[in-house]
């Protein structure tokens, strides 16, 4: 006998017999079961409240995934990231000039002309290398403070208000530290430019943190989950919400990247031909933009509140289901947290009431979404072997450029080659050669993509060791019996500061480093856009912001192991610089894949979770009733397609 469910929205099934599911809904008898598929369970038709169709478990088996219609106000937020890394990779493109090179003879600000390089502080190339990498490593530390912020406190739209002005303190300081009366005394700019490094980080981790999420929310407030639709050929298709955050994020790169590109050319030249008090200045002024785009169209943005602090319970879970299994062996202690049914045990329905802690305020699904997280933050633990190759772009790349024929092209101009291949090359990925894969029905999940950057960013490591090979067996400088000391090549052979390029340079053109720009684009196409959307799409609702803010720690994290790396960071060491960089990039990618294949299988069950009924401290007010008649329709979506047939249970 059939029994038929209708949710308080409006959304019908119907089911060959009861299930746990089924109970926590109110029956009616107006619908009959209809069978679809040939699966060992009953699949049943389930539409919305304005008679949108959900797909069945066949239907997302076999049906094209198409994304969904993306929003203009969604630009606007795209923007607004487009002015912030104008201003952030405007004013950080000229650091390694600024810092390593020496202020050209005549010049007062820097510049340097065609025939002379740009230069300030005169400090060398392991100088700036640290430098850099601290500046790169504090960037990226501050967003978990800015994500745990705004989770708990501010929201994500105070949050980046806050960020902006941080940052912008910090931007002016940096101006200060280039001024003209202030690079006359190199020890004195060097102190003001790294305070002004202190504020200009935090300022970025604190936008970082929460620009992205707030991106993705706007989509995710409009279809929450995917929908059957007939196409005008009449091909039925699965619009499906977690490929159109993956395409959001595609686009959302790409407006970085014009930031970025624009930026960082515009600021180079601007360094080389008036100074760098200029390369400060302007990213400072377009930055000013990013607070007024978000005000004029505030009331557009969909702007989730905070919901109070909820990563002491989290921690607090894990902190239970180990109570008793901690070992002074590390192994043994990540062993005990990777066993099957780590969370199961400490979900509310297995702990008897009398026996739950006082802090335990939450529902079996938000233990299944803390899992999701943490199992995202799992996967970022090995993005900083991928960071440490995409980080050589912002200095030893730089530095490799400068000891090449540059024929009047800045040295540091040179790795806009990175964002200019991700402007042509994202649209094609987004366009053609991800639609391709989807008809002919090859799912690239996440987890692959990620482990292709693995493999991309190593082979551009490789293509750099080689370049550098050869630098220094040309250079004029070479050593009878070994590699050429490219360094002050041009004062070591006694030569004026104006002679020719080709008398201290060896015979290299700097446009040979394209292939590991090149190279390094792709991997980002597939590693670090696929981080942000991983980030979003598993972390807890409550909890986005910190969990993006993992995300963007792992590249801190790898700017810190390559400190470990700046003793190479000089000739004749610079081979080995890149080939031990490319052989940690390719040990990490086999690793990655090998420890998350598992993983892998459960991407579709892990998209599908309930919304839990927690949303933390601040949820007193919010509609228990409302909340509870959608988590369980929720579920009933769940297993009508198939997902709840694997339970996400394992640790």
């Amino acid at each position: 006998m059939s029994t038929d469910a209708k949710t308080g929205d409006g959304v019908v099934a119907a089911h060959d017999g009861s299930s746990p599911i089924e109970e926590k809904l109110p029956k009616e008898h107006d619908f009959a079961a209809v069978a679809s598929g040939s699966g060992s369970d009953i699949e049943v038709r389930l539409r919305g409240p304005h008679g949108e169709e959900y797909p069945t478990k066949e239907e997302l088996d076999t049906l094209r995934r198409v994304k969904g219609p993306i929003n203009w106000v969604i630009y606007t937020i795209a923007f607004i990231e487009l002015c912030e890394r104008f201003a952030y990779y405007g004013t950080t493109a000229v650091f390694v000039n600024f810092i390593s090179q020496p202020l050209p003879a005549g010049s007062t600000t820097g510049a340097g002309g065609t025939d002379l390089q740009a230069g300030a502080l005169g400090q060398g190339q392991q100088a700036s290398t640290g430098l850099v990498l601290f500046n790169s490593f504090w960037s990226y530390v501050t967003p978990l403070f800015g994500g745990w912020l705004a989770d708990t406190f501010w929201g994500k739209y105070k949050t980046i208000h806050v960020a902006v002005a941080v940052a912008m303190f910090g931007h002016i300081i940096l101006i200060v530290s280039a001024l003209p009366p202030v690079i006359a005394n190199p020890k004195g700019a060097l102190g003001c430019f790294s305070v002004g490094l202190v504020f200009f980080g935090m300022g970025v981790g604190l936008f970082k943190a929460n620009i992205s999420p707030m991106i993705a929310e706007q989509y995710e407030h409009e279809q929450p989950r995917a929908i059957v639709k007939t196409l005008k050929s009449g091909e039925r298709v699965v619009v499906d919400p977690i490929l159109t955050i993956s395409v959001i994020y595609m686009r959302y790169y790409f407006f970085i990247n014009v930031g970025s590109l624009v930026g960082s050319i515009a600021m180079v030249y601007a360094e080389k031909y008036v100074g760098f008090w200029l390369s400060y200045t302007l990213p400072t002024a377009l930055f000013i933009c990013c607070p007024i785009v978000m005000l004029v169209f505030k009331n557009r943005y969909t702007r989730n509140p905070p919901t109070g602090s909820v990563l002491g319970k989290a921690l607090a879970l894990v902190g239970l289901s180990m109570k008793g299994r901690w070992s002074i062996n590390p192994i043994t202690t990540i062993k005990h947290m990777r066993e099957p049914g780590f969370f199961e045990r400490v979900k509310p329905s297995n702990i008897p009431e009398s026996e739950r802690p006082a802090w335990m305020t939450f529902d079996d699904h938000w233990v299944d979404e803390v899992r999701r997280g943490f199992k995202a933050c799992s996967v970022f633990v090995w993005y900083p072997i991928y960071w440490l190759s995409y980080n050589q772009l912002s200095n030893n790349l730089v530095s490799q450029a400068a000891t090449m024929i540059l024929k009047g092209v800045p040295n540091d101009v040179v790795n806009n080659l990175d964002p200019i291949a991700l402007l042509i090359f994202i649209p094609i990925f987004d366009k053609f050669f991800y639609p391709a894969l989807r008809r002919a029905h090859i799912n690239l999940t996440p987890i692959k993509k990620v482990t292709a950057g693995f493999a991309i960013g190593t082979l551009s490591m490789v293509i750099a060791a080689i370049v550098q090979h050869f630098i220094y067996m040309q250079s004029p400088c070479r050593l009878v019996d070994g590699y050429g000391y490219v360094d002050n090549c041009r004062e070591s052979l006694g030569l004026p500061a104006d002679a020719p390029e080709s008398a201290y340079k060896p015979p290299l053109s700097v446009w040979i480093q394209a292939p590991s720009y090149i190279l390094i684009a792709f991997a980002e196409i597939c590693a670090s856009i696929t981080g942000l959307e991983y980030a979003f799409t598993k972390a807890p609702k409550n909890m986005r912001g910190f969990i993006t803010g993992v995300f963007w720690f792992s590249q801190a994290f790898s700017a810190a192991i390559g400190q470990a790396f700046v003793p190479l960071a000089t000739d004749p060491y610079l081979v080995w610089l890149y080939v031990t960089v490319a052989i940690i990039s390719a040990l990490g990618g086999i690793g990655f894949w090998f420890n998350f294949a598992k993983l892998d299988r459960e991407e579709e069950a892990l998209n599908a979770l309930p919304d839990s009924l927690f949303r933390g401290s601040k949820n007193q007010d919010a509609d228990i009733a409302a909340l509870e008649a959608a988590q369980a329709e929720q579920e009933k979506i769940r297993h009508a397609q198939g997902l709840d047939k694997n339970p996400v249970t394992n640790s």
